[in-house]
């Protein structure tokens, strides 16, 4: 008799990852953009500033720190990119939790994310070291529960998450 392994491979909701990078995304801008000023005293725009400069290049960093369309919405759309993409893996490592440990995987996948970010990719994009900061970990924790949370709200109404 042949043992056969029994593999379940997680089909990936690809609708509900992608919805879950939007929406956390959207929750990570709206507390960066809110908490900078708060507890940093820093612009609101200076977080757009940054994602924009992985594209557009360090003249846009600030000074100054104001709003600028053509780098607001270069920002947002690498923004939105990025959080997609890593919704999409969180999703392949979160799929067959319960939500709770999906929460709290999401929780250090959003760290994680920090450290790579702000320590790892400072050798090519050097400014990332000026946004070493608590709201930026929390920013990022945050980032990862709700897409976490989101995905697996949303995938459970999927056709193929209940295979």
């Amino acid at each position: 008799m042949a043992i056969s392994p029994r593999t379940r491979t997680h089909a990936v909701a690809w609708s509900a990852a992608i919805w879950s990078g939007v929406i956390a995304g959207a929750a990570f801008l709206v507390l960066e953009m809110i908490m900078v000023p708060l507890f940093l005293g820093d612009s609101m725009w200076a977080p757009p500033r940054m994602i924009g400069a992985i594209v557009m290049g360090q003249d846009v960093l600030p000074p100054p720190a104001t709003f600028d369309f053509g780098i607001v919405m270069v920002a947002v759309i690498m923004h939105f990119i990025l959080s997609i993409v890593y919704a999409v893996v969180l999703a392949l490592i979160i799929g067959r939790m319960g939500m709770g440990a999906a929460i709290g995987v999401g929780a250090a996948f959003g760290l994680l994310l920090y450290l790579v970010n702000f320590y790892g990719f400072t050798a090519i994009f050097p400014w990332f070291a000026m946004a070493r900061n608590w709201v930026s970990i929390f920013a990022h924790i945050v980032f990862g529960m709700v897409a976490a949370w989101t995905y697996k709200r949303l995938a459970g109404r999927h056709p193929l998450a209940q295979a």
